[in-house]
């Protein structure tokens, strides 16, 4: 098996995590709480939409700008045990959990 098709084949076979976490700004204070079905990639996409100013949140979107990457820290503080759950079952524990985390760290929501 070459290479590329092994690591496919690991990347497919990965154990995904869904879950809660937290982007933090440093330099604020600042923090917003999202939930996602694979929390292993997620804070690429954040970065990535961070980095090309399209974030979907101006707040966190604006405080990227005014205090750069380096301000910035993600940090994943809940996984849930999806075992069992369909997409909507899922997708409801996430939301709930989200709102948990929210209220809990005085957050701004993410998604």
């Amino acid at each position: 098996m070459s290479g590329r098709k092994a690591l496919l084949r690991a990347y497919k076979e990965r154990k995904v995590e869904a879950g809660v976490y937290a982007v933090r700004c440093l330099a604020s204070g600042e923090v917003w709480v999202g939930a996602t079905p694979d929390l292993s990639t997620r804070q690429s996409g954040v970065w990535f939409s961070l980095r090309q100013g399209s974030h979907r949140e101006p707040t966190l979107q604006a405080a990227w700008n005014a205090h750069g990457a380096d301000a910035f820290a993600f940090e994943p503080i809940e996984t849930i045990d999806a075992e069992g759950l369909d997409a909507f079952g899922r997708a409801s524990r996430l939301k709930d959990r989200r709102a948990h985390w929210i209220g809990t760290l005085s957050a701004r929501g993410l998604n």
